[in-house]
């Protein structure tokens, strides 16, 4: 097990960060974070990087205890949203950085930079100042610093999140691609729940410092087990215990997903509320009986396109979808 997290919490004052906290990463593994601002999911990996040290609990990497280490005594390697590139070096030169500080040869020192670099895919700017670089190329560069000094782990803070959507999607590929290269452990923390199911082997949904539920990201989005994840991980109709024996016959809190909704020449009668086109699909806002409900169809379709504010259709919703959430 690359990360063992036993009974972790962490308290900033009166304030609980991190409350009571277990969790298990396996090695190799593309692990990601996933919450809102302030679910603790920052904290968690600053605890494992060794920058904040638990109020109470243990962290083992590896099997080693190293709840009270210091950072540079771990075997981890950190990259921020920010880059945080030492402007007046080169590429070449800050990648080097970490391996000087170890006092490795200027040798051996550059042709491991070198090979970084390659595994990026920037040898080429290896002379060129940060600021003559992209901003993708920026988080490269920051990614080639920290897997030169060959960590079993490495975390990621959110380090795509100042990127513009067409980059962070292209970066997204290519960091699935070097993890897998790699094949070491990565702890991915994002508050994107599009870029946490694109890369991960698994996520945990963090709230109020706790983890809602831990699973793949197909087991997040088909089987959500609570409300704030059904809510969280892409969108949901979520039905209270009434509405849900009103409209299913089931007396308990349930969820269904909008694609599900089938909208057609059968079913309850709704009326359109509100039709937005999203490029491949339709997102509809509906009323039915005294519910709202979401529902998305191919773009494609052509009944679709009929549909307009103020009309009336027909919804379909297998009971056979329905997921009951605690």
């Amino acid at each position: 097990m690359a990360i063992s997290i036993r009974g972790v919490s962490k308290k900033f004052g009166d304030f609980t960060a991190v409350d009571q906290l277990n969790l298990e990463i396996g090695s190799g593994e593309f692990f990601s974070m996933l919450g809102p601002s302030g679910s603790g999911k920052t904290t968690v990996l600053r605890l494992i990087a060794g920058f904040d040290l638990p109020t109470a609990g243990t962290i083992s990497l590896d099997g080693e205890d190293v709840t009270n280490k210091a950072p540079f005594d771990r075997n981890v390697n950190t990259v921020f949203q920010d880059y945080a590139l030492f402007p007046h070096l080169n590429v070449i030169e800050n990648v080097e950085y970490g391996l000087r500080v170890r006092k490795v040869g200027r040798e051996e020192r550059r042709a491991r930079a070198l090979a970084a670099l390659e595994k990026v895919h920037l040898a080429d700017f290896a002379e060129r100042k940060p600021a003559q670089l992209s901003g993708g190329q920026r988080q490269r560069v920051a990614l080639a610093r920290a897997i030169v000094v060959e960590p079993k782990i490495l975390l990621l803070d959110e380090p795509l999140g100042a990127l513009d959507l067409k980059l962070r999607e292209s970066m997204q590929i290519e960091l699935k691609e070097l993890q897998r290269d790699l094949g070491i452990t990565f702890v991915f923390v994002t508050h994107d729940q599009d870029e946490a199911l694109t890369l991960s082997d698994r996520i945990a949904i963090f709230n109020q410092g706790k983890i809602e539920q831990i699973g793949t990201p197909h087991e997040l989005y088909e089987k959500p087990a609570t409300e704030f994840v059904a809510r969280f991980v892409g969108t949901a109709n979520v039905f209270t215990a009434a509405q849900s024996q009103n409209l299913f016959g089931v007396n308990k809190k349930t969820m269904i997903r909008p694609e599900q909704i089938e909208l057609g020449a059968t079913g309850q009668e709704a009326t359109v509320m509100e039709s937005i086109y999203l490029g491949s699909s339709i997102r509809f806002i509906l009323k039915l009986a005294d519910t709202q409900v979401i529902a998305e169809v191919s773009a494609s379709d052509e009944n679709a396109k009929t549909y307009r504010r103020n009309s009336t259709v027909k919804v379909n919703m297998s009971k056979t979808d329905l997921v009951e959430l605690d």
